[in-house]
């Protein structure tokens, strides 16, 4: 039987980030590596390189920098082979960028019967493979053609899970400034700071 939150009646519900929280580093470049090869990769990130600066400088949104990056190195890939390529990469390559703390914070929720839930900006074709694999609850993260699940959007796609399948948020992680709009649903939030997953004051106590 799933634990219930004593104070709201409903099942508790931990919300994990995965790139820079569960993961070491960012997944979505390895997977284009291993896509559409390395030098394909170097030519494409080259021809790209205008508005990749343009995102760093700030000039165009992560949305629209994301989208053409995934354009250009995936577009030419057909839907099965896509899918072939997510499922392999979904497996010891996801796994080798893994963070050992944040797995063990992800273990102890699934052991105290917390659904958990995976939110990502990263591409779901990858990630809702994975997170079958480790015992997610549900998988919230971009689609190759939507929005990108980034900051307010992650808590628009959360609010959308919430008023289908209602869960008292008790946790939720992340590692970045992007993270902390779904970190203030929380009552208990960690960013991942100096090698630790550090409380963040003002989250939201119901």
């Amino acid at each position: 039987m799933a634990a219930r939150d004593a104070a709201s009646g409903l099942p508790p519900a931990a919300l994990f980030d995965f790139d820079g929280t569960l993961s070491r580093r960012d997944s979505l470049l390895p997977f284009l590596r291993q896509a559409c090869g390395t030098p394909r990769l170097a030519a494409h990130l080259l021809r790209l390189s205008p508005v990749l600066l343009a995102y760093a400088c700030g000039l165009v949104r992560n949305d629209r920098a994301k989208r053409r990056l995934l354009e250009r190195c995936l577009g030419g890939i057909d839907g099965a082979a896509l899918a072939r390529l997510a499922e392999a990469y979904a497996g010891a390559p996801l796994d080798a960028l893994l963070r050992p703390q944040g797995m063990e914070r992800l273990r102890w929720h699934q052991a105290q019967g917390h659904a958990c839930v995976l939110v990502s900006a990263s591409p779901a074709l990858y990630l809702r493979a994975w997170a079958r694999r480790h015992g997610f609850h549900h998988c919230i993260a971009s689609s190759l053609a939507g929005a990108n699940c980034h900051g307010q959007e992650k808590v628009r796609r959360i609010a959308r899970w919430l008023a289908r399948a209602p869960h008292d948020i008790g946790y939720a992680y992340g590692d970045s400034a992007a993270d902390l709009p779904m970190l203030a649903l929380a009552r208990h939030a960690f960013l991942w700071r100096g090698g630790r997953f550090v409380e963040q004051a003002g989250a939201h106590h119901a």
